[in-house]
């Protein structure tokens, strides 16, 4: 079985990857045998730019438009598509992705992403892919005010439901 190239102390096995098989193939991991929970995960992306462009989203400024508006539409449907961009994820039936970005400093935007579902496995990767798209919309839409902006971290923050239980960062 591949290992995750981590060190483990003497004894204990190597943690296994619930996405490869036995002979090393990368698999879907099958949730059939779960029973459906209700779910939720919450990420966020920053993205940091200059006090002016941080000003001019707000303001729906940008020669693009409302960068904001058009952030949120795009980080929703990105969530929504997760499973068509990522190839292992199962697709879920998402009851709720909400998408807020507010003014994180002078120069910094914060973008958080909170997804919802009752399903077989959880929405982390839906909450993350809905945060970097909206961070990445954003980063399109004011690039030609500033094409040093920058993304990160993007992170899970908290995500709740599941056999594994909670999770606060």
């Amino acid at each position: 079985m591949p290992s995750d190239n981590r060190s483990n102390p003497p004894g204990e096995q190597p943690p296994t990857l619930s996405h490869v098989d036995e002979r090393g193939n990368a698999r879907m991991v099958d949730v059939s045998p779960k029973l459906p929970t209700a779910r939720e995960a919450i990420a966020s992306a920053r993205i940091t730019t200059t006090p002016q462009v941080v000003s001019a989203i707000l303001a729906g400024d940008l020669p693009k438009g409302d960068a904001i508006a058009v952030a949120r539409v795009a980080g929703i449907q990105a969530a929504k598509r997760t499973a068509d961009l990522i190839p292992l994820c199962h697709p879920l039936p998402l009851d709720c992705v909400e998408i807020d970005i507010a003014q994180a400093a002078d120069n910094a935007l914060a973008i958080t992403c909170r997804a919802k579902t009752t399903a077989r496995t959880g929405v982390e990767m839906e909450a993350l892919t809905g945060a970097t798209i909206a961070a990445l919309t954003l980063y399109d839409m004011g690039k030609s005010a500033d094409k040093a902006m920058t993304i990160g971290p993007i992170t899970l923050e908290r995500k709740t439901g599941g056999k594994s239980g909670d999770y606060q960062r």
